[in-house]
């Protein structure tokens, strides 16, 4: 069976990690997976059994610059442990193919690590594959100084890009401006969603509840921005209250500061129909069963929304200034009307409430028939049958 080392390194959120996972749900039907995590631990998130998971000492960004949480290394210290496990777990596993997850494009300021490793396996496993992952909206606008250093690693390193949106709604050639100046392969291989699931047990998900009640789901994934939209749906909650009876669940994610979740329960009070949460693995699941959700539009949770076809209303918060992610990704699923939004400055509790009202009347549609959404398994088939070819061309 062949050998891949997926490196996955997730800075802020948890997008990169949940995206990449589902990957490797497929990977693992056709190859060893060795999965290379460097981001701090979250609980309750689990890795398909099969996959041999590698951690790298944490890292990840507060306020723009590296932190490494509660350890006593320093951060130089544990950029050169990183950089050294990395190379020496290459040398152990001498995989058939590298998978680095959104790097080129992103993660610029893992070069310490990630351009020595390419390095090597260029240096001492020229046969290797090295492969870029990458989801269907960079973002960030990108300086023509860093786009020069993104073509110019693409195309001294790297053999395949994997772009994993459907063409019809995002093409590679609208993501990167230099799109022509990729000498590798561009495979296009549809959305990567979560399966979603039969026979859910409402009741265990929401409890016991009149049938007009309304579920609404609130969630902002890691939790590192998203706080505003959170205290909006608790302030209007209480505007909803006298035009419809409902139950919210709020799940803050893993990353969202304890003074911040502590706020937030302050100000729901004994609002028994409030409750909060931390993390779910069951998210899709509640996403299945809502009448109505409520959150950012990152990639993972906007397809959940696509194979769900739950209402949605999402509010785009970029992680940075000038990161337009979610606001590229959301202005094209309103004109599609598969959701509606409000932009963060137009975010006020009597606004949103009255938005929930207006999309609750509405029928849910699905929309798995106007997209793809099994690119973990195209993904997946896609690199079999790659990696067979290349092995073939080189006998």
């Amino acid at each position: 069976m062949k050998k891949i080392m997926f490196y996955c390194q997730y800075l802020s959120g948890m997008g990169h990690l949940v995206r990449s996972t589902e990957i490797v749900r497929s990977l693992v039907k056709h190859f060893q997976v060795y999965f290379i995590n460097g981001g701090p631990a979250i609980a309750g998130f689990e890795m398909p059994p099969q996959v041999e998971l590698i951690r790298l000492p944490a890292l990840w960004l507060e306020n723009g610059e590296f932190t490494v949480g509660d350890s006593c290394q320093s951060v130089e210290t544990v950029k050169e442990s990183r950089k050294n496990l990395l190379i020496s777990e290459f040398d152990r596993i001498k995989p058939d193919c590298l998978i680095t997850e959104f790097f080129p494009f992103g993660r610029h300021k893992l070069i310490f690590e990630l351009l020595p490793l390419v390095e090597h396996i260029k240096n001492i496993s020229p046969n290797t594959k090295i492969i870029c992952s990458l989801r269907d909206v960079i973002g960030k606008e990108t300086e023509p100084q860093e786009e020069e250093t993104i073509c110019d690693l693409m195309n001294r390193y790297f053999d395949l890009l994997l772009f994993h949106a459907d063409s019809k709604f995002q093409q590679f050639s609208e993501s990167f401006a230099r799109y022509r100046d990729i000498k590798s392969e561009v495979i296009h291989t549809g959305f990567v969603t979560q399966a979603v699931k039969a026979n859910i047990d409402n009741q265990q998900l929401w409890g016991e509840i009149n049938p007009n009640t309304a579920k609404i789901l609130v969630s902002v994934g890691g939790g590192r921005i998203g706080y505003e939209l959170l205290e909006t749906v608790v302030v209007a909650s209480s505007n909803l209250s006298q035009i419809t009876p409902h139950i919210i669940k709020i799940f803050t994610g893993p990353f969202m500061p304890e003074d911040k979740i502590k706020q937030l329960k302050q100000i729901s009070g004994d609002c028994s129909n409030i409750q909060i949460e931390t993390y779910t693995c069951k998210l899709l699941e509640y996403m299945q069963t809502a009448d109505i959700s409520l959150s950012l539009s990152g990639y993972n949770t906007t397809m959940n929304i696509l194979s769900t076809g739950v209402r949605a209303i999402v509010v785009p918060i970029g992680h940075e200034q000038q990161d337009k992610e979610q606001l590229v990704r959301t202005h094209k699923l309103e004109q599609l009307g598969i959701v509606n939004y409000i932009l963060p400055q137009d975010l006020t509790a009597s606004y949103l409430a009255e938005k929930i009202v207006t999309n609750l009347n509405k029928n849910r549609k699905l929309h798995q028939n106007n997209f793809e959404l099994n690119g973990a398994n195209k993904t997946a088939c896609f690199l079999k049958s790659y990696l067979e070819r290349v092995k073939l061309l080189a006998l």
